[in-house]
């Protein structure tokens, strides 16, 4: 499908040059990365911007820093470089086993993780490994800096709290100082190239504290409190894994959609959450599970 209407583009080596130009243009002006999404976007019309700022050659966003329990990823950073670190699989599991079930390798070899929260689908295989780890988002315009923790970031449906003069330039993920592991499980309706129907991710520390969130059974992906409130503290068993299951339709929002129904959805969510729980302690315990992320 070619492209029906006329844009500028230019392609920018400095972060303030990409900021100024989204000062001049505001939200007709729109970061070009991977373009896995936003190019299809346009193709479809959806997006008719007036300016398109390739970043992809501002060297210092293609960045991954480890740094005091911080994990850094710049903004050009991609799907397949998040996968192929051994630093990140160590360090942030389940990230590192989220990036290997986006999408295709192809894609993955295109699309970066800052694009994959900028486009802000509730089905993002990202959000769940970002939520777990309290990640902060950090953000530029050519009036200076600011951050915004993942938790306030998605406002909506493929809507962020990016303001039209901004653009992300990196997010940092905080990894736990206590011994911890973690999973994600992405359920598809095939094995391959495929949206999430629901996914789960979770995350566990050696002193019992648990981070559970969901992304793709509700407008925006979310950290489920209630359920991390009544394991925090606790020994994994059924008798709790039950407990936790119990909450689930308190904490998602499903719809039916041509992918799934929000019963079956929801039924899901409950198996995902027990498997990721039991997985991630199997990790902790130091036992050897052959994990598959996608069921």
């Amino acid at each position: 499908m070619p492209i029906s209407h006329e844009f500028d583009y230019k392609k920018v080596v400095t972060v303030s040059e990409a900021v100024d130009l989204k000062a001049k243009y505001g939200s007709n002006a729109k970061i070009l990365a991977g373009g896995t999404d936003l190019i299809v976007l346009i193709k479809e019309d959806v997006l008719k911007p007036e300016f398109l700022i390739d970043i992809k050659g501002i060297n210092e966003l293609k960045q991954i820093t480890f740094t005091e329990n911080k994990l850094k990823i710049g903004a050009n950073v991609t799907f397949s470089e998040i996968h192929e670190s051994s630093q990140i699989k160590e360090k942030a599991y389940i990230l590192w086993e989220a990036a290997g079930t986006v999408a295709s390798v192809g894609v993955r070899n295109s699309a970066t993780l800052v694009g994959n929260i900028c486009t802000a689908v509730p089905s993002l295989d990202s959000a769940p490994a970002l939520l777990v780890h309290d990640t902060i988002v950090h953000l530029k315009s050519n009036k200076g800096e600011r951050t915004i923790p993942i938790e306030q970031w998605f406002t909506g449906s493929k809507k962020t709290a990016i303001n039209p003069d901004e653009m992300v330039v990196a997010v940092t993920l905080n990894l736990p100082e206590k011994k911890s592991a973690s999973c994600y499980k992405k359920l598809g309706r095939y094995k391959g190239e495929d949206l999430a129907q629901a996914g789960v991710g979770v995350l566990i520390t050696e002193n019992k504290q648990y981070r559970v969130a969901f992304c793709a059974v509700g407008p925006i992906p979310t950290r489920a409190y209630k359920i991390e409130n009544i394991l925090n503290g606790n020994q994994l068993s059924d008798e709790l894994i039950s407990k936790a299951q119990n909450l689930v339709e308190q904490e998602i929002s499903p719809i039916t959609d041509i992918r799934s129904s929000k019963e079956y959805r929801t039924e899901m969510v409950k198996v995902m959450l027990e498997r990721a729980l039991k997985d991630a302690n199997s990790i902790l315990s130091g036992k050897n599970v052959s994990l598959n992320p996608i069921l």
